[in-house]
């Protein structure tokens, strides 16, 4: 164990290493240097997730680390060809953020309906409208992606009431098909897109499926920003083609402060934090910790990613 060496791609605060101390050396790099470090690690971890700094300096041929984690879901910002093609085990934050994103999605949901928006622009302004709202129960939610994230989302939605139907890339028990989608697009109160961003899914959420949704419908993006054309969106909002949206995720991070989707009408805009609640940092850590003593004993790990699809295959 003393020869291993596990480099960690920096970010603050820094991952809690401490039960790996005597046992592994660790190397820390940076964008600058992440290129020279890779050929000296048995193990990369990429704590900052949103570097894309993987894709430009994974090596080709030579040495390389054999395992790459990523304290994320998502994987498109480390996945490069040439690392798709190398024999390199990827894992992924699986597990870590189900809830998190179920509940805040749940919150949108609630915020939307109760138009809680509205009641703090009508406080600011010292204004007394009553209003009606909208009830929960009885309404009709559309979750497209399937994995841990996806399901949790539906289930807590359905615990609030809500019928809530699953779309995936296949069709199969208690999941629909593509070929499902414009109708259940059609029929939900609530569109959630929570899918991976891989080729078929890129560009998904455009003019064309945002004309498909009923115009009393919200559209709400947790997955990845890249599955929404962000221009269409936008035009969605403002011929009101559909009542609201929520965004988490965005093609830029951080979102431009020119970028109209700032002032789009009826759009919540959050900074990438659905999953992010209090102490997230330290389980991303020791979920790491744990798929290490895993591979040093040569077990198998958890959370694998099949690198030609993109993410974690469901079983």
């Amino acid at each position: 164990m003393s020869e291993l060496s596990l480099l960690v791609l920096d970010a603050d605060p820094p991952p809690r290493l401490g039960s790996l101390s005597g046992r592994v050396r660790v190397l820390h790099a940076d964008a600058s240097n992440l290129a020279e470090q890779l050929p000296l690690a048995d193990v990369l971890l990429v704590w900052d997730f949103q570097s894309h700094a993987v894709r430009h300096a994974w090596p080709g041929d030579g040495p390389r680390p054999r395992w790459v984690h990523t304290a994320s879901a998502g994987v498109d910002h480390l996945l490069s060809p040439e690392l798709a093609a190398s024999d390199t085990v990827v894992t992924n934050a699986r597990g870590v953020f189900d809830r998190p994103i179920a509940e805040f999605v749940a919150g949108l949901v609630l915020s939307f309906a109760k138009d809680l928006p509205g009641n703090w622009a009508l406080q600011r302004e010292h204004r007394w409208r009553h209003r009606e709202t909208r009830r929960v129960a009885g309404t009709r939610a559309c979750v497209v992606g399937t994995g841990p994230i996806g399901r949790a989302i539906a289930a807590t939605l359905e615990a609030l009431g809500v019928t809530t139907a699953l779309a995936g890339r296949t069709a199969r028990d208690g999941v629909h098909g593509p070929e499902d989608l414009p109708q259940l697009l059609a029929g939900a109160d609530w569109v959630v897109c929570a899918a991976p961003s891989t080729e078929e899914t890129r560009g998904m959420f455009d003019r064309g499926r945002f004309q498909q949704m009923q115009p009393s419908a919200r559209f709400i993006n947790v997955g990845r920003g890249d599955l929404v054309v962000e221009d269409d969106l936008v035009e969605a909002l403002t011929k009101r083609w559909i009542a609201g949206a929520g965004l988490d995720v965005f093609e830029q991070e951080p979102l431009p402060a020119d970028s109209p989707l700032w002032d789009a009408p009826g759009l919540l805009v959050s900074p990438h934090m659905s999953g992010d609640t209090i102490g997230w940092r330290d389980e991303l850590g020791a979920q790491f910790l744990e798929l290490f003593e895993l591979w040093a004993a040569g077990k198998p790990l958890r959370n694998v990613i099949d690198k030609q699809r993109g993410y974690v295959p469901g079983h």
